[in-house]
């Protein structure tokens, strides 16, 4: 047999004879007889592109998890068909390529279900209120494609930064009022293209003031004072960009979770709505399983 000499020859392109000769253990029959949900690889990066509405185009690396499920009567599936898979698209995975990257998976690992997870940090460039001084902020995004029954379904998960300034304590306080950094995560179902800034603007719409990577006096004093006139509970927060996505027909199902940071407190207020619109109900179980990876 010959000796492998490199990394490159571990792949799934070895002769006939070599392949043969070499046990498929993980094909074996299974006597437990137990189906098995999710199996596959985490925590795997790669590079990625991701058009932003500018119209330019940002590279980062994104970290994969990859998964699909396997029949009561295999004992595993090949997990090294998986990174095959990201390696042999190189820097061209996108959200356009996003569906056939999973289609490709499920087909090469003869499954019924798949479901990707594309998790990466995304850069919006924002102008100052007052002085218009140019910043990056960053938001973490996760793209979530999954197949059952041939069918797709795409997520997106936007988790946003914010102020929120608390209501109670502006009406009953003479000087000031406590308020905190919150994050918003939305996780949303869709139907169409939805933009990462349009999850990110009905955020920040709704809160008592967005966020900027850089702000000058002039700003400091707009945002502060900003936030001191729009005051908002977490409830509010949640309620108000359900509203929103209850209006863009683009989305099916959504969940809104709000967690502030308290600031006179040792603990975090939090808040979640949830909705399946297609469903007129509360969202359904692949929704909420989403929600608390």
């Amino acid at each position: 047999m010959a000796q492998v000499k490199n990394l490159k020859d571990c792949n799934m392109n070895y002769p006939e004879p070599i392949l043969s000769s070499i046990p498929d253990v993980q094909s074996s029959p299974d006597v437990r007889h137990l189906p098995i949900d999710k199996v596959g690889i985490k925590s795997i990066r790669h590079p990625v592109r991701v058009a932003d509405k500018s119209g330019g185009v940002q590279h980062t690396i994104a970290q994969f998890n990859m998964y699909v499920d396997l029949p009561h009567d295999f004992k595993g599936t090949h997990m090294s068909r998986f990174v095959e898979i990201l390696n042999s698209h190189e820097r061209e995975i996108s959200v356009e390529s996003f569906e056939s990257i999973l289609r490709e998976m499920v087909d090469k690992l003869e499954a019924k279900a798949g479901h990707i997870e594309m998790s990466f940090p995304y850069f919006v460039n924002k102008a100052a209120p007052v002085s218009a001084v140019e910043s990056l902020l960053d938001y973490d995004v996760t793209f979530i494609g999954e197949i059952m029954d041939r069918q797709y379904y795409f997520t997106m998960k936007v988790v946003v930064p914010v102020t929120s300034l608390c209501p109670c304590s502006k009406e009953i306080s003479e000087r000031g009022a406590h308020n905190q950094r919150s994050h918003v995560t939305v996780t949303a179902r869709t139907n169409g293209f939805v933009w990462i800034e349009e999850i990110v603007r009905y955020v920040e719409e709704n809160a008592s003031s967005e966020l900027y990577g850089l702000l000058k006096r002039p700003d400091e004093k707009y945002v502060t004072e900003h936030a001191y006139d729009n005051p908002r509970f977490v409830e509010d927060m949640v309620r108000d960009i359900a509203v929103q996505l209850n209006r863009d027909e683009r989305v099916d199902a959504y969940v809104v979770e709000s967690e502030n940071f308290e600031s006179i407190h040792n603990h975090s207020a939090y808040a979640l709505v949830q909705r399946d619109k297609k469903r007129h109900g509360v969202a359904d179980g692949m929704m909420q399983t989403l929600v608390s990876q």
